[in-house]
């Protein structure tokens, strides 16, 4: 779901620029005010493994399209909403500059759609209601579904609101909304269950982390898991991503009448995956290392 410059126009793509501009800031001043050194080294990690979550494309039946999961309601449940917009902001910073994934001018716009829906939306007002702090494997299960197809769905039509904004693309916004919401909807609810078996799995590993407290220990098991997955998932998931269109290429084809080709398994992009997570688990893990040490400044003062 990852907007391309060649669909937002300059006024749009500054506007948004400035919307999620604001976002980071105020996401930097929550962080920095918090003191919970813990989840300074999961932004790294977790961010890392989302990246390299994203470049798995899953074929979705029947309808000649792929979806890949946006990983922001699985940052929020583990880092918190703020930590998590930060983290994301961070990937999709990466997989612009260095893999030429949306581009600068849609940046914004990409940041909105895939990390503000998620993390101050679905999270707060889906997940937190159905899930709570529960281990339950229902109520776990229905929180991750339903939250993170609201986070897709909402995405997907600020997407498609962009879009006719813009005036570039000049697809009909019901024609549009009528492919990309539907097709978004179920790689939401996908997403949902990825997430839902990624969180059962820490719950029985290192249930402290899926609570809202402070202090905990640190997760070593969890930090070397999702290490280990992330450098695996980068090296192989050029190789196994479905070579089918994403959901909005689809849509954007669809709504237009005309077919969108696959594109074609690259062998080099194991390295260049492995790169990108490296990467973020650099720019994601600094980031909340240097807000970390703001905090801590910030206390030291106080005292």
């Amino acid at each position: 779901m990852h907007m391309a410059d060649a669909l937002v126009s300059p006024f749009v793509g500054a506007a948004f620029w400035v919307v999620s501009g604001s976002l980071i800031g105020y996401s930097a001043k929550k962080i920095s005010e918090e003191n919970d050194p813990v989840k300074t080294p999961l932004m790294g990690v977790l961010g890392a493994f989302v990246f390299a979550a994203q470049m798995i494309n899953f074929s979705i039946p029947g309808t000649g399209s792929s979806g890949h999961i946006g990983g922001g309601l699985l940052l929020a449940v583990l880092l918190g909403p703020y930590r998590a917009f930060i983290t994301l902001a961070s990937v999709l910073i990466v997989q612009c500059l260095f893999f030429a994934d949306g581009g600068l001018l849609a940046l914004g716009c990409n940041m909105l759609n895939l990390a503000f829906f998620p993390a101050f939306i679905a999270y707060p007002f889906v997940y937190r209601i159905i899930a709570g702090e529960s281990l339950s494997p229902v109520r776990l299960g229905a929180g991750c579904i339903a939250a993170a197809a609201a986070g897709l769905f909402l995405g997907s039509f600020s997407v498609i609101v962009e879009t006719v904004l813009s005036g570039i693309s000049e697809l009909p916004f019901m024609t549009f909304a009528s492919f990309m919401l539907p097709i978004h909807l179920v790689i939401g609810v996908v997403e949902g269950l990825v997430t839902w078996a990624v969180l059962s799995f820490i719950a029985k590993t290192e249930p402290g982390i899926l609570r809202v407290q402070k202090g905990s220990g640190m997760p070593r098991f969890t930090l070397a898991a999702f290490t280990l997955a992330a450098l695996i998932a980068g090296g192989i998931g050029g190789w196994i991503a479905s070579t089918h269109p994403d959901g909005l290429e689809w849509s954007i084809a669809r709504a237009g009448g005309r077919e969108v080709p696959g594109s074609a398994v690259n062998a080099e992009i194991s390295v260049w995956g492995i790169a990108g997570v490296v990467s973020v688990l650099f720019v994601a893990g600094t980031t909340g290392f240097v807000l970390g040490r703001k905090q801590s400044a910030a206390v030291d003062e106080e005292v």
